[in-house]
């Protein structure tokens, strides 16, 4: 898909599921989207060749890091589209999902973004109680 008519049809579909869309730029290929009742909020989207890239930021790990990383790891098997990551700091847990832009169509965005809210929605305590 051209790049210029994607960045068009995702701004389209994030305002079809009803996203607030806090900042896109077009240059860049970019968004940065809001739903609070779905538990996502300053999520990143960039549109990159052949791929499109979702991150959310979910928590800094504190104390016990290794402990919480066997278990972001072990929850990764669950996850049917993303996983947890690191940053290069290995203190931030994102949630990252990379998507095929060949192709790409709402359903595959869509179940990218429902898979976040149900991690988010399943594994609430686990989270807070990692960043403490």
């Amino acid at each position: 898909m051209e790049h210029l008519k994607l960045f068009s049809s995702v701004k389209n579909w994030l305002l079809d599921l009803e996203f607030n869309i806090q900042l896109e730029n077009e240059e860049h290929q970019s968004f940065i989207i809001e739903k609070e009742s779905e538990g996502i909020k300053n999520m990143m989207i960039v549109i990159a060749p052949q791929i499109l890239i979702i991150e959310q930021f979910l928590f800094r790990c504190k104390n016990n890091q290794q402990d919480v990383h066997k278990q972001l790891l072990i929850k990764n098997r669950d996850i049917v589209h993303g996983a947890f990551v690191l940053d290069e700091s290995g203190e931030k847990v994102i949630f990252r999902d990379t998507l095929q832009t060949e192709n790409l169509d709402k359903n595959e965005l869509i179940a990218t973004l429902n898979s976040l809210s149900l991690l988010i929605s399943e594994y609430s305590t686990e989270m807070i109680s990692f960043s403490k």
